[in-house]
């Protein structure tokens, strides 16, 4: 089994997912990391005689290798790394909800010290894409923002959702970098992630390798090979203290310890000084411990004897099933060459017919008074056995990901009816597990089997004058013939057999199950598409969804959503009056503070002179100013939690915007539309927004 090779306890408190480590005076690994009251510590026990150098750092008097930097505000990020590349070293990134430090940590000094009025969430270093010199890119509220060591501001686009994790792999193997909202590269194109309902896995670009659900929640994850077989493994650090090391390939776990307190952070590093990687792992309670992978003679034997003595219980356990299973099916097998007939102690011991199949198939349900419109799995057998469970796992559709129906004995038939509500438009696979047999079996066969959910299965076909047409809609054009149009309506939608799509032009409508809107899409001879929504988020999907079908590498659209820019425009009139408050609130807490030296100066004069009269005057007028400040300061608060929910919205209207093109001019909007609100013009920006381009 592995043991840390190091032990330390820093007597500082970490904070969940605030550990870097870095050369950050220039030789020597030296551990970062967050505590409370903004603080940031940073332990280098390899050069004590440079200490002094740090003016700005003051030496810790609970241990003499640690130093504090203040950083005055709750730290929410926080990474190390190269971003200067002539200075040859790593520097230290701070965020917070406000600012951004880059600092400088050999030379005490800042790179850049920037305002974020999105926040930062997240943070990474490294390079990005075409971009020449590395960046450090911050994640914020619905925005990704990247800055080089001057504090330039060389990338920024928006996202659909606050960012809570970044990281920087070459996620389509093109030899360059992309983000991606996952919290740790592995190699290539692959990379692990943790999300907050426990959920743990590796992905290779689109495709899910593993993935695991705990009740703990993972709070670091770090690709390290740990076992010396030439692969990273990706280890986990667990809110109850557990640290766990699983293959890239199964997810099986190879390694496991304890703390004793919440996992804050993993990193690697030589922090011995010896040639060889440590993996560190650090807990809230400021205990650090570091491994070193297991010999070659170790493989496969990390894990200590208790550990393996779990793992040879559960596959004994497993072995005892197999075989019993294999008992069951041996005999029937015997009953089914003795009689071809199924009589009834044949069907007490689960013999079924040969051919029997497990059939299914989706429909859309209107629903009525007692039950909501659904989409509706019917789940049937092929002869006269019946259903005696289902089991189904899904994603996102049932709470825990699992559903099973179990019908009573008196309701026992040959199919079994579930209802579907997909909260969102997005393929989801269904893995169905159902026992099969007679009403007085006491053994079921399992049958198994995986469909898949359409992405667009809460619409139900209508007619077109069934409702009002939308006053919203995106039109564009493609080289495709009408038949391959509808091959991707076939596949999108839960579509009637009897539905039949003439050729060019054609007109199609649904309603939305979810809130009765309207979705219509026509398309022209000529190959012109007109999708009619008021939804902004589904027309987005729509495009996105027939782009990636119908392998559209760019497409440009015109769209026009009156309600919804309307909406946009209020917010950003909201947006400006927030900021003119933001300024005018910092103003007058400058003056109150110049006011509260001059007050406090001369309450001590008054104080040393034995005037308490004029002391007591002074003081009762301090405590005025502070609770003047204090409700100044609950106001600012107030105004800027307004501000971050605004800006929130501009960038997802910004997203939203994007999602309606695909490839080049995608992007350009997304880079026009964040120049026309630096710009303040409104006009421009809704422009964009219909019709792509700034340009008349």
């Amino acid at each position: 089994m592995l043991v840390p090779v190091f032990t330390l306890k820093l007597q500082h408190k970490i904070l969940p997912r605030m550990v870097a480590l870095g050369r950050l005076d220039g030789a020597h690994p030296c551990l970062a990391a967050a505590t409370q009251a903004g603080k940031v510590f940073i332990h280098n026990p390899h050069a004590r005689g440079q200490r002094s150098n740090f003016n700005r750092l003051m030496q810790s008097s609970q241990d003499s290798d640690i130093s504090l930097l203040n950083i005055n505000q709750g730290v929410s990020c926080l990474t190390s790394g190269v971003l200067n590349p002539q200075l040859g070293y790593d520097c230290l990134l701070v965020g917070t909800q406000t600012n951004l430090l880059a600092y400088d940590v050999y030379n005490n000094s800042d790179l850049f010290y920037r305002e974020i009025s999105d926040g930062a969430n997240a943070a990474v270093l490294g390079m990005l894409g075409d971009i020449s010199s590395p960046l450090a890119i911050i994640g914020g509220n619905c925005a990704l923002q990247g800055f080089d060591h001057e504090g330039n501001d060389l990338f920024w686009t928006v996202t659909g959702d606050n960012v809570r994790s970044l990281a920087l792999c070459d996620f389509d193997g093109d030899g360059k970098n992309e983000t991606i909202t996952a919290l740790s590269p592995m190699y290539g194109s692959r990379f692990g992630y943790a999300l907050s309902n426990g959920t743990v896995g590796v992905y290779d670009k689109t495709a899910r390798y593993w993935r695991i659900k705990s009740k703990n929640h993972a709070m670091s994850i770090h690709a390290f090979d740990l076992n010396s077989d030439g692969v990273c493994e990706l280890i986990t650090g667990w809110s109850n203290g557990k640290v766990d090391a699983r293959s890239d390939r199964t997810g099986e776990v190879i390694f496991k310890d304890n703390f004793a307190s919440s996992i804050a952070g993993v990193v690697e590093g030589d922090y011995r000084m010896d040639g060889n990687t440590q993996l560190i792992c650090c807990s809230i309670d400021g205990e650090v411990r570091g491994y070193l992978p297991g010999s070659q003679e170790m493989k496969g034997n990390l894990m200590d004897s208790t550990a393996e003595q779990d793992l040879i219980r559960e596959l004994s356990q497993k072995k005892q099933n197999l075989l019993l299973e294999l008992r069951n099916y041996e005999e029937n097998s015997k009953q089914i060459e003795l009689s071809t007939q199924v009589n009834e102690a044949d069907a007490q011991r689960g013999v079924i017919p040969a051919n029997t199949q497990l059939q299914t198939a989706f429909s859309v349900n209107l629903g009525g008074d007692s039950q909501s419109a659904h989409v509706e799995l019917c789940i049937s057998t092929s002869n006269d056995t019946i259903i005696r469970a289902v089991l189904i796992f899904a994603e996102g559709i049932f709470e825990g990901e699992s559903h099973v129906v179990h019908p009573n004995l008196q309701n026992l038939l040959g199919h079994i009816r579930v209802p579907l509500t997909p909260p969102k438009d997005v393929p989801v696979d269904l893995h169905i597990k159902a026992f099969v047999g007679y009403r007085s079996s006491t053994q079921f066969h399992v049958f198994e089997l995986t469909r898949q959910l359409p992405r667009f299965s809460m619409y139900a076909l209508s007619s077109p004058d069934s409702a009002p047409q939308p006053l919203s809609f995106v039109n564009f054009t493609i080289s495709e013939r009408v038949q391959r149009v509808v091959m991707w309506l076939n596949q999108s939608f839960l579509l009637p057999e009897d539905a039949e799509f003439q050729s060019a032009p054609f007109q199609v409508c649904f309603t939305f199950l979810r809130d009765a809107g309207q979705l219509c899409i026509k398309m022209k001879p000529s190959g012109e598409i007109s999708v009619s929504t008021d939804d902004i988020d589904l027309a987005g999907n729509i495009i996105q969804s027939m782009a990636s079908f119908l392998a559209i590498e760019d497409l440009q659209v015109e769209a026009d959503f009156p309600a919804y820019f309307e909406e946009l425009r209020k917010v950003l009139i909201k947006v400006d009056e927030h900021h003119t408050v933001h300024q005018k609130l910092t103003a007058d807490m400058a003056d109150h503070s110049n006011l509260i030296r001059s007050m406090l100066v001369r309450a001590e004069d008054a104080r040393l002179m034995g005037d308490m009269k004029n002391m007591k005057k002074r003081y009762v007028e301090l405590y005025d100013l502070n609770r003047d400040l204090i409700n100044g300061y609950k106001i600012r608060c107030t105004n800027h939690t307004e501000l971050l929910n605004n800006l929130k919205a501009v960038n997802q209207a910004i997203q939203r915007a994007g999602r309606l093109r695909v490839g080049k001019p995608k992007t350009q909007v997304i880079t026009a539309c964040r120049d026309a609100i630096r710009n303040n013009n409104l006009n421009m920006l809704f422009r964009i927004m219909r019709v792509g381009t700034a340009s008349c």
